[in-house]
Protein backbone atom coordinates (compact mmCIF):
# COMPACT_ATOMS: atom_id res chain seq x y z
CA UNK A 1 0.00 0.00 0.00
CA UNK A 2 1.17 3.33 -0.65
CA UNK A 3 1.46 5.69 1.79
CA UNK A 4 1.15 9.85 1.93
CA UNK A 5 -0.27 12.12 4.86
CA UNK A 6 -0.95 15.81 5.26
CA UNK A 7 1.00 17.60 8.31
CA UNK A 8 2.41 20.98 9.82
CA UNK A 9 5.27 22.08 9.81
CA UNK A 10 6.34 22.91 13.64
CA UNK A 11 9.91 23.53 13.36
CA UNK A 12 13.61 22.37 13.44
CA UNK A 13 15.39 20.97 15.93
CA UNK A 14 18.05 18.18 16.69
CA UNK A 15 18.34 15.12 18.45
CA UNK A 16 21.27 12.71 19.43
CA UNK A 17 21.22 9.03 17.90
CA UNK A 18 22.17 5.43 19.53
CA UNK A 19 26.00 6.24 18.94
CA UNK A 20 26.01 9.93 19.89
CA UNK A 21 25.80 11.68 16.96
CA UNK A 22 23.92 15.24 16.50
CA UNK A 23 20.91 14.92 13.67
CA UNK A 24 19.10 18.03 12.09
CA UNK A 25 15.55 17.19 12.41
CA UNK A 26 12.08 19.20 11.24
CA UNK A 27 9.15 18.70 13.50
CA UNK A 28 6.13 17.65 11.48
CA UNK A 29 2.49 17.54 13.26
CA UNK A 30 1.35 14.95 10.95
CA UNK A 31 -2.28 14.25 10.94
CA UNK A 32 -4.72 12.82 11.69
CA UNK A 33 -6.10 12.65 8.09
CA UNK A 34 -9.09 11.23 7.07
CA UNK A 35 -10.23 9.53 3.90
CA UNK A 36 -13.16 11.66 2.31
CA UNK A 37 -13.47 10.35 -0.90
CA UNK A 38 -12.31 7.21 -3.02
CA UNK A 39 -12.20 8.00 -6.87
CA UNK A 40 -12.44 5.00 -8.89
CA UNK A 41 -11.92 4.17 -13.13
CA UNK A 42 -15.54 3.24 -13.26
CA UNK A 43 -16.85 6.81 -12.04
CA UNK A 44 -13.86 9.33 -12.27
CA UNK A 45 -11.59 7.91 -14.86
CA UNK A 46 -8.66 7.31 -12.21
CA UNK A 47 -8.05 5.94 -9.08
CA UNK A 48 -7.57 8.33 -6.21
CA UNK A 49 -7.63 8.80 -2.47
CA UNK A 50 -9.10 12.45 -1.17
CA UNK A 51 -8.26 13.11 2.09
CA UNK A 52 -9.07 16.23 4.83
CA UNK A 53 -6.98 17.51 7.59
CA UNK A 54 -7.36 19.81 9.90
CA UNK A 55 -11.34 20.43 11.40
CA UNK A 56 -12.96 23.56 10.19
CA UNK A 57 -15.96 24.80 11.42
CA UNK A 58 -19.24 25.58 9.22
CA UNK A 59 -20.29 28.98 7.50
CA UNK A 60 -22.74 30.57 9.57
CA UNK A 61 -25.43 32.92 8.08
CA UNK A 62 -27.64 34.81 10.60
CA UNK A 63 -30.77 37.33 9.68
CA UNK A 64 -31.10 40.49 11.46
CA UNK A 65 -35.09 41.74 11.77
CA UNK A 66 -35.06 43.90 8.76
CA UNK A 67 -34.62 39.91 6.87
CA UNK A 68 -31.27 40.94 5.58
CA UNK A 69 -28.51 38.01 5.44
CA UNK A 70 -25.63 38.68 7.77
CA UNK A 71 -22.51 36.61 7.88
CA UNK A 72 -20.70 35.61 11.40
CA UNK A 73 -18.46 33.30 9.96
CA UNK A 74 -16.95 34.02 6.67
CA UNK A 75 -14.23 31.43 6.35
CA UNK A 76 -16.31 28.48 7.08
CA UNK A 77 -17.33 25.15 5.20
CA UNK A 78 -20.00 26.19 2.73
CA UNK A 79 -23.12 24.11 1.59
CA UNK A 80 -21.64 22.02 -1.15
CA UNK A 81 -18.12 21.01 0.70
CA UNK A 82 -20.53 20.35 3.81
CA UNK A 83 -23.07 17.85 1.99
CA UNK A 84 -19.24 16.27 0.35
CA UNK A 85 -17.83 15.71 3.71
CA UNK A 86 -21.31 14.72 5.50
CA UNK A 87 -21.99 11.53 2.10
CA UNK A 88 -18.35 10.66 4.02
CA UNK A 89 -19.37 10.73 7.32
CA UNK A 90 -16.80 13.04 8.68
CA UNK A 91 -16.89 17.01 10.06
CA UNK A 92 -15.85 19.87 8.20
CA UNK A 93 -12.02 19.75 6.86
CA UNK A 94 -9.94 22.50 6.10
CA UNK A 95 -7.25 21.07 3.45
CA UNK A 96 -8.47 18.76 1.02
CA UNK A 97 -6.32 16.75 -0.82
CA UNK A 98 -5.75 13.95 -3.34
CA UNK A 99 -3.19 11.44 -3.69
CA UNK A 100 -3.29 9.49 -6.93
CA UNK A 101 -2.60 5.72 -5.65
CA UNK A 102 -2.94 2.57 -8.05
CA UNK A 103 -4.04 0.66 -4.97
CA UNK A 104 -7.23 3.00 -4.12
CA UNK A 105 -9.01 0.41 -3.36
CA UNK A 106 -7.34 -0.51 -0.41
CA UNK A 107 -8.39 2.45 1.40
CA UNK A 108 -11.98 2.89 3.07
CA UNK A 109 -14.18 5.55 3.54
CA UNK A 110 -14.06 7.79 6.85
CA UNK A 111 -11.09 6.03 7.69
CA UNK A 112 -7.97 7.72 9.89
CA UNK A 113 -4.55 8.08 8.29
CA UNK A 114 -2.08 8.59 11.26
CA UNK A 115 1.48 9.19 11.77
CA UNK A 116 2.28 5.41 12.05
CA UNK A 117 1.74 4.84 8.80
CA UNK A 118 5.32 6.27 8.44
CA UNK A 119 8.29 3.85 10.21
CA UNK A 120 11.42 5.01 11.21
CA UNK A 121 14.36 4.79 8.43
CA UNK A 122 11.56 5.18 5.60
CA UNK A 123 12.32 7.65 2.80
CA UNK A 124 9.66 10.49 2.02
CA UNK A 125 8.92 13.58 -0.36
CA UNK A 126 8.01 16.98 1.55
CA UNK A 127 6.20 19.47 -0.11
CA UNK A 128 5.21 22.50 0.53
CA UNK A 129 4.96 26.52 -0.29
CA UNK A 130 8.47 28.06 0.11
CA UNK A 131 9.35 31.50 2.15
CA UNK A 132 7.84 34.36 0.35
CA UNK A 133 10.82 36.95 0.09
CA UNK A 134 9.03 39.25 -1.62
CA UNK A 135 11.08 41.43 -4.72
CA UNK A 136 14.52 40.96 -4.40
CA UNK A 137 17.44 41.56 -6.45
CA UNK A 138 19.53 39.16 -9.36
CA UNK A 139 21.86 38.54 -6.16
CA UNK A 140 19.50 37.20 -3.52
CA UNK A 141 17.24 35.87 -5.85
CA UNK A 142 19.84 33.92 -8.39
CA UNK A 143 23.25 33.95 -6.73
CA UNK A 144 24.80 36.44 -9.61
CA UNK A 145 28.19 38.33 -9.05
CA UNK A 146 28.22 41.87 -7.37
CA UNK A 147 30.80 44.78 -8.57
CA UNK A 148 33.17 46.43 -6.66
CA UNK A 149 32.16 48.07 -4.03
CA UNK A 150 35.54 50.97 -4.04
CA UNK A 151 35.28 54.27 -3.95
CA UNK A 152 33.93 55.61 -7.45
CA UNK A 153 32.54 52.48 -8.44
CA UNK A 154 28.88 53.22 -9.55
CA UNK A 155 28.49 49.58 -9.83
CA UNK A 156 27.57 47.70 -6.94
CA UNK A 157 24.58 45.05 -6.53
CA UNK A 158 23.19 45.89 -10.10
CA UNK A 159 22.38 42.88 -12.40
CA UNK A 160 24.89 44.23 -15.06
CA UNK A 161 24.37 43.71 -19.18
CA UNK A 162 21.35 41.95 -19.67
CA UNK A 163 21.70 42.19 -23.77
CA UNK A 164 24.40 43.91 -25.59
CA UNK A 165 23.49 46.88 -28.15
CA UNK A 166 24.52 45.07 -31.52
CA UNK A 167 24.44 41.34 -30.59
CA UNK A 168 22.37 39.88 -29.86
CA UNK A 169 20.28 43.00 -29.38
CA UNK A 170 17.45 41.37 -27.37
CA UNK A 171 17.72 39.59 -23.79
CA UNK A 172 17.33 36.46 -23.88
CA UNK A 173 14.03 34.15 -22.75
CA UNK A 174 14.88 32.93 -19.00
CA UNK A 175 17.00 35.42 -18.14
CA UNK A 176 17.55 35.56 -14.09
CA UNK A 177 16.09 38.76 -13.85
CA UNK A 178 14.97 40.96 -10.73
CA UNK A 179 11.45 39.92 -9.18
CA UNK A 180 8.79 37.98 -7.26
CA UNK A 181 10.93 35.67 -4.71
CA UNK A 182 9.90 32.44 -3.03
CA UNK A 183 6.50 31.88 -2.32
CA UNK A 184 6.15 28.48 -5.01
CA UNK A 185 5.89 24.84 -4.40
CA UNK A 186 9.14 23.34 -3.43
CA UNK A 187 9.55 19.49 -2.96
CA UNK A 188 12.83 17.95 -1.32
CA UNK A 189 13.01 14.56 -2.11
CA UNK A 190 14.76 11.02 -0.45
CA UNK A 191 14.18 12.76 3.43
CA UNK A 192 14.61 10.22 5.83
CA UNK A 193 12.19 9.44 8.57
CA UNK A 194 14.42 9.86 12.43
CA UNK A 195 11.44 9.33 14.72
CA UNK A 196 7.74 8.66 14.66
CA UNK A 197 5.68 9.46 17.63
CA UNK A 198 2.38 7.92 17.18
CA UNK A 199 0.98 9.13 20.13
CA UNK A 200 1.40 12.62 19.22
CA UNK A 201 1.23 12.28 15.76
CA UNK A 202 4.47 13.42 15.01
CA UNK A 203 7.18 12.84 12.62
CA UNK A 204 10.64 13.55 12.57
CA UNK A 205 12.55 13.80 9.51
CA UNK A 206 16.10 14.30 9.27
CA UNK A 207 16.82 17.99 7.20
CA UNK A 208 14.98 20.84 6.42
CA UNK A 209 11.66 21.18 5.03
CA UNK A 210 10.34 23.91 2.94
CA UNK A 211 7.80 26.28 4.18
CA UNK A 212 7.42 28.55 7.42
CA UNK A 213 6.29 27.24 10.66
CA UNK A 214 2.32 26.07 10.50
CA UNK A 215 2.60 25.82 6.84
CA UNK A 216 0.96 22.87 5.01
CA UNK A 217 2.90 19.55 4.32
CA UNK A 218 2.51 17.05 1.79
CA UNK A 219 4.69 13.67 2.68
CA UNK A 220 4.82 11.32 0.27
CA UNK A 221 7.02 7.99 -0.11
CA UNK A 222 9.89 8.66 -1.80
CA UNK A 223 10.06 8.26 -5.93
CA UNK A 224 13.88 7.63 -6.05
CA UNK A 225 14.76 4.36 -6.22
CA UNK A 226 17.18 3.18 -3.08
CA UNK A 227 20.93 3.09 -4.84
Amino acid sequence: MKKAILATKVGMTQIFNEDGSLIPVTVLQAGPCVVTQIKTEENDGYKAVQVGFVDKKDKIVNKDKGGKKEIVHRHGVNKPMKGHFAKAGVSGKRYVREFKFENAEEYTLGSEIKADIFAVGDKVDASAISKGKGFQGAIKRHGQHRGPMTHGSKFHRHQGSNGACSSPSRVFKGKGMPGHMGCVKVTVQNLEVVRVDAEKNLILVKGAVPGPRKALVTIKETVKAEA
